[in-house]
């Protein structure tokens, strides 16, 4: 017989349980040590994202932390300018499953010690407030502090042009606000205008980290991001390689790939979708179209004569651009209702 049918096998997929414990496994032991400040960092955002989103995680999963928690109470009094990164992992690895009632001390030790006074910014203020009133301590006794988040937020020419920082500051205080989807931030309409402007910029900037944080803080603040930016992130989740190298570098995207796949767990998708092993791995994103960013702004900077005006501006700029360039900002322009607004504080017609 010459007719040979060839069957295409799917690639079998542990239950989402067995990658989470996998990938807890990966980042607990086979990336850095436990005294590196970054191996607290990256650990802290993952249980953050099982925590918010309410995964199921296996005993021996939470058991890859026990030499952490068993010591983290004198960890915290040795390293107490650490003190956000050590009280959230404790925090959520107790919420998580894990027995045990350190994080009531500790919390009680960074009341006592005042660690929330030496806070030099607001967001961390109200960072430290999140962390330690989920064992019902308040160290923040500022009843305008709220007030002072929201009107930065709600400041939305800041969000107009290219700033990152500001940008991340914006997501993380809805996420403190809302505590973290639990409730209503109260936010001004403004400040979801904020949003949105930021989310186009980073929807021109193709920057799936910052773009799947935009898309969480809007959920969380009880909106529906633009199809068209959920959509992208889902694809650029789908295109993501998590190999196992055990002389991987850790310089990788590991960062970008938990927050989309704490939006996909937002939008009620699978999350995790790739095989892990409990091994070294490296995160790589997919190849991605260029920015449109600085094409853009130098085709605005360039004209004698700028306008606010998306629809007059647009036949002016075009030229200059790039094919590539043009698709992404037509399709850019099209996927918030408040892209005019949006350009007219990107244009900066008033500062010509």
């Amino acid at each position: 017989m010459n007719n040979v049918v060839q069957l295409t096998v799917p690639t079998r997929i542990a239950p989402l349980e067995a990658r989470i414990t996998a990938l807890l496994g990966a980042f607990a032991d086979h990336r850095r040590h436990g005294d590196d400040v970054f191996w607290l960092k990256e650990n802290a955002e993952l249980l953050n994202i099982l925590e918010c989103t309410g995964q199921a995680v296996a005993p021996e999963a939470l058991a890859r932390h026990a030499g952490f928690y068993a010591q983290a109470v004198h960890r915290l009094e040795f390293f107490p300018q650490y003190y956000r990164f050590i009280l959230s992992l404790a925090l959520d690895l107790e919420d998580l499953g894990m027995p045990g009632h350190e994080a009531q001390k500790m919390v009680d030790f960074a009341a006592r010690e005042g660690l929330a006074e030496a806070e030099l910014s607001d967001l961390q203020r109200a960072e430290a407030r999140r962390l330690m009133t989920r064992r019902g301590v308040d160290p923040i006794r500022d009843p305008g502090l709220n007030d002072r988040l929201r009107a930065f937020c709600s400041r939305t020419k800041t969000f107009a042009l290219p700033n990152k920082k500001a940008a991340y500051e914006l997501t993380h205080i809805v996420y403190y606000l809302s505590e973290y989807g639990r409730r209503d931030p109260d936010l001004p309409e403004e400040a979801i205008q904020s949003l949105h402007f930021a989310g186009l910029t980073a929807f021109l900037d193709q920057n799936a980290d910052l773009l799947a944080e935009i898309c969480i803080a809007l959920r969380h603040a009880g909106q529906m991001p633009p199809a068209v930016w959920t959509a992208w992130l889902e694809q650029e989740t789908g295109a993501y390689g998590v190999v196992a190298d055990a002389h991987a570098s850790i310089n990788d995207d590991y960062h970008e790939y938990l927050v989309c796949n704490w939006h996909q767990a937002v939008t009620g998708a699978p999350m995790f979708r790739k095989p892990v092993r409990d091994e070294r791995l490296r995160f790589e994103r997919g190849a991605r179209a260029q920015t449109v960013l600085r094409e853009l702004s130098q085709a605005i900077y360039g004209l004698d004569h700028r306008s606010g005006d998306w629809d007059r501006m647009r036949p002016r700029m075009e030229p200059s651009l790039s094919p590539e360039a043009r698709d992404l900002l037509s399709v850019a322009s099209q996927s918030s209702e408040l892209f005019d607004a949006y350009f007219e504080g990107f244009a900066r017609a008033g500062r010509a």
